[in-house]
């Protein structure tokens, strides 16, 4: 006769007299019962009735394909011009540094001037200084020069109607224009100044002989052109950095504006020669005369 082991107690025996302890000294040591399995750490989930489970079947999609979902995938170059994208926000790009490569290139040429600054400024001193003489002769007598009466009578001498307003604007063109000129303030008009009053010196004395008086003859003008061309080129080229207009446009960079004044210095000599003078200065000079 052999023994027969002990059997070994069902484990579901085992749970079930387990639950029913634990509820019980919860219960006698809460005073109330067990609303939540994980009061108690050997409380079980109670049965679950399987009509009430959710139906998971493979017909669930459980990825991108079965959703129908076709996501694209940039390529490197796409990532790294798109902007970083969150949930709720998104954050663009920083933006690219400014490329002042020729910004830089053209101050660096400007600064390459070399002589040519100071060459502007010997070109107006010498133009101004020399305009500023002759004004301080008529104004003041200065330098062995006739004042103003005596410009005056020079002027109605040589043929001009209204001697006296003659007088003012010849001294006012030559005594301001080449006071400016020398300073390097306001350059284009006291260049369009000095211009407008050399082209009129010029003409009355082109007009005392027939002919291209140039160096030869009373009405020599070879001065008087030398003076006329300098003073235009000082209005399309500006006074340089060396004058009071440095930080203007036209001192370093002229352009149609420089033109511009030029044309009305010519035209404002025109109109001053015809009114107050009068007469062809170009008499016998084909193919004016």
């Amino acid at each position: 006769m052999t023994d027969k082991p002990k059997d070994t107690p069902e484990p579901s025996r085992v749970e079930d007299a387990t639950p029913s302890t634990a509820p019980q000294s919860a219960a006698s040591s809460t005073g109330r019962g067990v609303s939540s399995p994980f009061d108690s750490p050997t409380e079980q989930f109670p049965p679950v009735d399987p009509s009430q489970r959710p139906l998971l079947t493979k017909d669930v999609p459980r990825t991108d394909d079965e959703l129908g979902l076709d996501p694209e995938v940039p390529t490197p170059g796409e990532r790294a011009k798109a902007p970083a994208s969150y949930g709720y926000a998104s954050i663009p790009p920083a933006p690219n540094p400014p490329n002042d490569t020729g910004r830089l290139r053209r101050r660096t040429d400007e600064d390459r001037r070399g002589t040519l600054d100071l060459g502007l400024f010997l070109l107006r001193l010498v133009v101004g200084g020399t305009f500023l003489y002759h004004g301080l002769q008529k104004l003041t007598g200065w330098f062995h020069g006739p004042g103003l009466d005596g410009t005056r009578d020079m002027m109605e001498f040589s043929g001009w109607d209204r001697p006296t307003v003659s007088t003012i604007l010849v001294t006012a063109g030559e005594v301001g224009g080449g006071a400016l000129l020398v300073l390097g303030l306001a350059t284009p008009l006291a260049a369009g100044a000095v211009l407008a009053v050399i082209l009129d010196a010029w003409g009355s004395k082109q007009g005392m002989a027939s002919g291209f008086q140039y160096k030869a003859g009373p009405g020599s003008v070879e001065l008087e052109s030398i003076l006329a061309g300098i003073s235009a080129v000082i209005i399309l080229t500006g006074p340089g950095r060396w004058s009071f207009d440095r930080n203007r446009g036209w001192a370093t960079r002229p352009s149609a504006g420089s033109f511009v004044v030029l044309l009305l210095a010519i035209a404002a000599a025109v109109g001053t020669f015809w009114y107050l003078h009068g007469g062809n200065p170009l008499i016998g000079i084909k193919p004016f005369d």
